[in-house]
């Protein structure tokens, strides 16, 4: 028999290394970096919006497996939400959290 934990609670806070912000914002900022991220979103240019946040498990109050805040970013069509690539985490010596999601705003 498979148990399921369910989760009602998770803290997707996290602080960045102000070095390791500063890199990884440097590798999401990059020129060819976002060219990819345009032509994925079918967009003119994206922009980084320098937000961040940890992937959270889905909930009732978590539907979209994100921090509720950030939910009004996945809903608009002036946004793309990516998965920060693993290589920019590893090059910015960013292991903890393991994963994060940026949010980018598209310009047509």
């Amino acid at each position: 028999m498979v148990r399921l934990k369910i989760i009602n609670k998770f803290d997707s806070s996290f602080v960045l290394a102000p070095e390791a912000r500063d890199h990884l914002f440097a590798l999401l900022m990059g020129e060819n970096f976002l060219a990819q991220v345009a032509e994925a979103a079918q967009a003119k240019r994206v922009e980084f919006t320098e937000l961040l946040f940890q992937p959270v498990p889905y909930t009732t109050s978590t539907p979209k497996g994100m921090p509720a805040e950030y939910e009004q970013y996945h809903e608009s069509d002036d946004y793309i939400i990516i998965n920060v690539p693993p290589n920019f985490m590893f090059k910015a010596k960013i292991f903890n959290p393991s994963r994060l999601c940026a949010i980018y705003r598209k310009f047509q």
